[in-house]
C-alpha cells in the first residue's frame, strides 16, 4: 500500500502542476496579439492537458480509489475523506473546464481577458490547500 500512496501523491503533483500551468498559459494567450503566438499556446495547452494533466488526473483517481479499496470500512466512515472527495470532485470539474477554455482558445473563440484567468488560476491553489489539511490533520 506504501507503493500505491506514494505514486498517488506523485500523480496529485503533478496533476496540480499542470492545472496551475495550463491557466497561466491561458493569462499569456488571452494577451498575445500575433498569430504565431496564438498558435504556440494553442500547441502548449494541448500538450500540457492531454500530454501530463489528464493522465495524472487519472491516475490520482485510480490511485486514490485504489487506496480507498484497501480498507473502505475505516476510510468510508471518515469524515474527513469525505470532505477531501468533494473538493476532488471540484477539481475534476475545474479540469474540465479548462477543457473547455482550451477549446475556446483554439477555436479562437475565447471571450475572457487575461485578469480573469489570472483569478481563475487561484482557484484550485485554495483547493490544494484544504486537501492537503485534511488528509494531514484530518479534522473530523
Amino acid at each position: 500500500m506504501a507503493w500505491i500512496e506514494a505514486f498517488h501523491i506523485i500523480a496529485v503533483i503533478t496533476w496540480f502542476a499542470g492545472i496551475f500551468y495550463l491557466p497561466r498559459l491561458f493569462v499569456y494567450h488571452a494577451m498575445s496579439d500575433d498569430q504565431i503566438s496564438k498558435d504556440r499556446f494553442v500547441i502548449m495547452e494541448r500538450k500540457l492537458y492531454w500530454g501530463i494533466s489528464t493522465p495524472s488526473a487519472i491516475a490520482t483517481v485510480v490511485l486514490g480509489t485504489a487506496l480507498v479499496a484497501s480498507a473502505p470500512d475505516f476510510y468510508l466512515s471518515q469524515g474527513w475523506l469525505h470532505a477531501k472527495l468533494t473538493l476532488v470532485a471540484l477539481v475534476i470539474v475545474y479540469h474540465i473546464s479548462c477543457w473547455w477554455f482550451l477549446v475556446r482558445f483554439r477555436e479562437n473563440r475565447n471571450t475572457h481577458s487575461h485578469v480573469f484567468f489570472r483569478y481563475y488560476n487561484e482557484a484550485p491553489v485554495l483547493a490544494l490547500i484544504a486537501i492537503v489539511i485534511l488528509v494531514v490533520v484530518k479534522p473530523f
